[in-house]
């Protein structure tokens, strides 16, 4: 009698311990697929940008330095799992950006003096003018990898 009532508690106790792992495992895969959702909507948010930006540089409605810095940021900060070498898919865009990388931004351009200010300004555009026709070169085939990026939903 003692046997059966203590083989009825541990097959409860498995019971419930089976139950309560079913429910962590299902959590789990809700979890999961929320940060591939989210992850899915950052590629698209990221690839949308690096487009508009494209876009604008090749209507020259964005300098290319400026345009150059954005899209190299957000390629990096794109969220796939195995990512291609950008640096060797967009050299000439790479190129610009470690060229224009040591250029002073934001507050710290603006604590420069003029004449300083106005030095490296004339440096950049001279940059700009070597890489411009290169760099507008790979713009087309840097907005068709975004768009196969948005289209497939590449699980990368």
């Amino acid at each position: 009698m003692l046997w059966a009532v203590l083989s009825g508690i541990a097959l409860l106790i498995i019971v419930g311990l089976g139950f309560y792992a079913g429910k962590l495992l299902f959590l789990l895969k809700q979890q999961k697929a929320r940060q591939e959702a989210t992850r899915q909507s950052r590629i698209a948010n990221i690839t949308d940008s690096i487009i508009v930006i494209a876009k604008a540089m090749d209507q020259q409605q964005c300098d290319l330095s400026e345009g150059v810095i954005r899209i190299v940021n957000l390629l990096n900060a794109l969220p796939i799992k195995t990512p291609p070498d950008f640096k060797d898919q967009y050299p000439q865009i790479y190129a610009l950006f470690a060229e224009i990388s040591g250029f002073a931004v934001l507050e710290e351009r603006q604590k420069l003096p003029k004449s300083e200010r106005k030095k490296q300004d004339v440096a950049r555009e001279q940059i700009e003018s070597e890489f411009e026709s290169k760099v507008l070169a790979e713009l087309p085939p840097l907005q068709s990898y975004c768009q196969t990026l948005i289209a497939n939903k590449q699980v990368c």
